[in-house]
């Protein structure tokens, strides 16, 4: 069938993003009850990649879509898509325990903005290229400008600018990972490129994870028994379903804004329910509201792409 009209693929992508505040925190806890951070990453791509499985033989779409992908002779490096979001998922494991859910969130803003930036321009994604405009950069610079202001009053020794720098490189992953899986569902199904980044991004993550120490012997021990804590893979397929949809009719850039619109209602809330995050401070809540006003400001003038056919 043909694209979902722009308003239903941004709302779905911004069911992601809701969905992906909750992911990063379920991951970021399961790693710190265990005693390491990658452990959650692992899990998360390992129920994934389970229920991707499971896909594949109750979904004949999704064999369907492989055989086709054999057909397809993409280059190599658009498969390459889950290498980018297995990242992401490690690096907010690191990241979220530390600087908290909302100011990763933002610090992924400016990644994700510079990143849907510079993949659109080059054309990654199937929508083709799509022109630099003035509200498209000046929405990115301002989600800049919310990293800055998000984290003043906050201790800025290496560990927090490390920190908000890896939360950068985690959402630019994003921005990639979206625009080469969408070209590789372009050319065969939505649940084809789905098992494709599960596919990718399982062994990437366990082999990082068990180089991480995450496997260690007494983790086992040290299970938590919150069912919650270990839907990180379920959720990570929507998301990956959602990115794909919104990709395949906005473009990266939006896709991204529409991400962080659900991001954000998310992780503000998670922030202060959460014990010992650091909570919705005055300068994070200003923070919020300006990388709230680079959603708006970039999404202003923005082309919508030609229509292209979306496999179910």
């Amino acid at each position: 069938m043909r694209a979902l009209p722009a308003w239903a693929a941004l709302s779905v992508a911004a069911a992601g993003g809701l969905a992906s505040a909750s992911q990063s925190a379920a991951n970021a806890e399961l790693g710190e009850r265990v005693g390491n951070a990658s452990f959650g990453a692992a899990v998360n791509v390992t129920t994934g990649g389970v229920l991707v499985l499971a896909g594949l033989v109750a979904l004949p779409s999704m064999r369907a879509g492989l055989g086709k992908l054999r057909r397809s002779r993409l280059p190599w490096w658009v498969y390459l898509g889950g290498l980018c979001g297995g990242a992401f998922v490690t690096i907010a494991t690191y990241v979220v325990p530390v600087v908290g859910v909302a100011i990763f969130t933002i610090a992924q803003v400016t990644g994700g903005s510079l990143g849907g930036l510079a993949v659109d321009r080059a054309g990654l994604a199937p929508a083709g290229r799509m022109a630099l405009t003035r509200p498209r950069v000046a929405g990115a610079l301002l989600g800049i400008a919310a990293v800055g202001l998000a984290q003043a009053g906050r201790p800025i020794g290496d560990l927090a600018v490390g920190a908000l720098l890896l939360g950068v490189i985690a959402g630019a992953a994003v921005a990639v990972q979206s625009a080469l899986n969408g070209r590789v569902s372009a050319a065969s199904t939505t649940a084809a490129g789905t098992a494709v980044n599960f596919a990718v991004a399982t062994p990437a993550v366990l082999i990082a994870a068990t180089l991480l120490g995450a496997f260690a012997t007494g983790w086992s021990s040290r299970l938590p028994s919150e069912w919650y804590l270990y839907s990180g893979g379920p959720i990570g397929v929507f998301i990956v379903v959602a990115l794909l949809v919104g990709v395949r009719a906005v473009g990266v850039l939006r896709t991204g804004l529409a991400v962080v619109a659900g991001q954000l209602a998310g992780a503000l809330l998670l922030d202060i329910l959460i014990p010992d995050a650091p909570g919705a401070s005055p300068a994070l809540l200003a923070g919020a509201v300006l990388t709230v006003a680079a959603v708006a400001v970039a999404g202003r003038g923005t082309r919508r792409p030609p229509a292209a056919a979306v496999s179910p």
